[in-house]
């Protein structure tokens, strides 16, 4: 029995991604879709990547970092690619506090000038 298997339209659907991001991320290695002629098709490893993929963009992961991470459980299996998701994701947590700070500064900053605007135009 075969694996079930996205077309290239369904998986832009089903992760609600352009055809110009599927095909960015195949080019750059994180995708290897099935190909029969023209068409490609995405089976269970490839959905499971881009889940992945999805995931680390929403937490602001660069694309390189994603591709070198699934790179590592190819090469090197699943306890090298947790050790690395532990070091990323501190690195990341740093990255994401220190712009929740300039945007808390930038926040107070614009409420101060307001408030004082409005004062001003009473």
């Amino acid at each position: 029995m075969s694996e079930p298997r996205l077309s290239f339209k369904e998986m832009c659907a089903e992760f609600d991604v352009t055809p110009r991001t599927l095909r960015y991320y195949e080019y750059i290695e994180l995708l290897q879709p099935d190909r029969v002629g023209r068409s490609r098709f995405y089976g269970v490893r490839e959905c499971a990547r881009m889940k992945l993929i999805m995931r680390g963009r929403k937490f602001g992961f660069q694309l390189e970092e994603i591709r070198q991470w699934l790179l590592i459980y190819e090469n090197e299996g699943t306890s090298a690619q947790m050790q690395a998701f532990v070091e990323m994701a501190d690195r990341q947590l740093k990255e994401l506090a220190h712009q929740r700070e300039q945007i808390d500064d930038s926040i107070r900053a614009l409420e101060k000038l307001r408030a004082e605007t409005a004062a001003r135009n009473a």
